[in-house]
Parts: structure tokens; sequence; C-alpha cells
């Protein structure tokens, strides 16, 4: 069972991201502020979770948090600033659209820019162990799949309504084969048969 707060007496937010290693596509944040007796058994880590599982989840996390909010930063601006300045601005972009105020973030990972005045603790996996990153890699993700399975139809040769924009074989030799399109991300190896992922 997952923790649900760090710190009883603060209103926490806790924070995440997902596409982060992908090819194509925006980077998109989470944040969500959970009530302090939250209690789920399914929960979890969104990458351990199924499609239809974090769906499932996805509209239980709106309807039970106290505020919640998701922000994407496109890939020109990924192309921009790199992945990791897009990664947290994304995070402080959901923070911003919160309805409450937190008055404490947890931050899945190790690096973190300082958003305002709050205080903030990175976690390394803290998807797997607190409910409030937990809730934030679902929406993350949820929102992430829907959008990439949306611009899927206008570029179908790709398959990101399967690999999401990740680099599996199937995306890196469609790439070869029909180039890039403006939702691909160009400071990435795009055309370097390096690792990849199968979905």
């Amino acid at each position: 069972m997952l923790k649900s707060y760090l710190y009883h007496n603060l209103r926490e937010a806790g924070c995440d991201e997902a596409g982060r290693g992908c090819l194509a596509g925006p980077v998109v944040a989470a944040a969500v502020i959970l009530p302090k007796n939250f209690r789920h058994d399914i929960l979890d880590d969104s990458k351990k979770l199924t499609a239809k599982q974090r769906f499932i989840l996805k509209d239980e996390i709106i309807e039970r948090a106290i505020a919640w909010n998701v922000a994407f930063v496109d890939n020109n601006e990924i192309d921009r600033i790199n992945i990791l300045r897009a990664s947290i601005k994304a995070m402080h972009l959901a923070i911003d659209g919160l309805s409450k105020k937190p008055q404490f973030l947890l931050i899945d990972g190790n690096r973190f820019f300082p958003y305002k005045n709050l205080k903030h603790k990175t976690i390394i996996k803290g998807d797997g162990l607190y409910f409030p990153i937990a809730a934030a890699s679902v929406l993350a993700k949820t929102f992430r799949d829907e959008y990439m399975d949306k611009i899927h139809n206008e570029f179908p040769g790709y398959g990101w309504n399967k690999n999401k924009g990740y680099s599996t074989e199937f995306h890196r030799r469609a790439i070869k084969e029909s180039g890039i399109t403006c939702y691909h991300r160009k400071t990435f190896s795009l055309y370097e048969s390096q690792l990849s992922i199968d979905f």
C-alpha cells in the first residue's frame, strides 16, 4: 500500500510527468492534491498498470481529488529549452493551474527547479511510494496517450496509437522511410538504431 502523504499537516501536491523519453509529441505533467485519508487498492506507478486500469483510475482520481491539473509542453519547446527543463516547466504549469494552492510538493524523480516559495522533496520512484505522485503519473500518462491517439490520425504511418511516440523499431523505421513530422523532437536522435522498446 502506498503512503497518502509525507507531512500530515501540509496540503501536498504530487507531481509527475509522462513522455520524457519519446521521439515525438509533448511532455505532459500533472499535479494532484488528494485527501489525507485517500486509500486505493489498485493505484500505483502508471507503468505498473494496464491501459484499461489507468483510464478507469483517471476518472476516479479526477472525481476524488481536492485539486488536479495537467499541462503540456510541446516538441518545439522541448527542442528549444531541452527535455529536462521542458519536463520541469510542465510540472510548474500543472501546479500553476491547481484550484487550491499546495503547501508542499512531492516530485517524482531526482531533479526539480524550485517553484515560487514552496518547499519540495524529490523522490526517486516516488510514483510507486506515494498516492499523490501515483495519481499524477496516471493523469499525465492518460492525457498524453489520448493526445497521441489524436495526432496519430494526422500521421497514421508512425504507429503513435500504439507506441505513443516512443522509440520502437516500427517508429524508427517509419522515420527512416517517411521522414519526420511537425511533432517530432528534432534535437533527439531520431535516426539512430540505438536502444528501443517494443510495445
